[in-house]
């Protein structure tokens, strides 16, 4: 039989509810348009994305709303640039780690098993409990490195 997953939606309720927090319109609003957002995304981008939907959201509730969804493992912070950080929602996807080219500022996911195999042995060395790992590697695309070269 499969195991049903239980939704981002009820994942959030419950722990606002454990924080003694209230579950309000617009926090439910700003989650579920972050799981309509398939790429990185700034908190310029998902409030304009809500404007455009008729949403009168403001960035302060956007501001105090993601750190609650990355404590609760549905969202995550992915890097930073021109003053502001770009996030992911998480919850539901294989775990997986950036490349990001210095020049062009392309972004690649990528997997790789070991990545894991690294937070689960750190884990048990040090006696920690990892609840997320984030790993980025920061360098030159294939064609940017070749303009760099040439």
């Amino acid at each position: 039989m499969e195991k049903l997953q239980t939704s981002e939606l009820d994942i959030f309720r419950n722990f606002i509810k454990k924080k003694g927090l209230r579950y309000t319109p617009e926090r439910e609003i700003i989650l579920r348009e972050i799981f309509n957002i398939h790429d990185h995304f700034d908190v310029d981008e998902l409030y304009l994305r809500l404007r455009n939907k008729g949403h009168r959201i403001s960035k302060a509730s956007i501001y105090r709303t993601i750190p609650l969804l990355i404590e609760c493992g549905l969202v995550q912070e992915v890097y930073h640039e021109d003053g502001h950080m770009h996030y992911e929602h998480i919850y539901g996807h294989e775990p997986h780690a950036h490349f990001r080219c210095l020049s062009c500022r392309r972004v690649e996911e990528f997997r790789d098993e070991r990545l894991e195999e690294v937070s689960r042995e750190y884990a048990e060395k040090y006696g920690i409990e990892v609840k997320m790992s984030r790993f980025e590697i920061l360098g030159y695309c294939a064609n940017c490195k070749g303009k760099e070269e040439g």
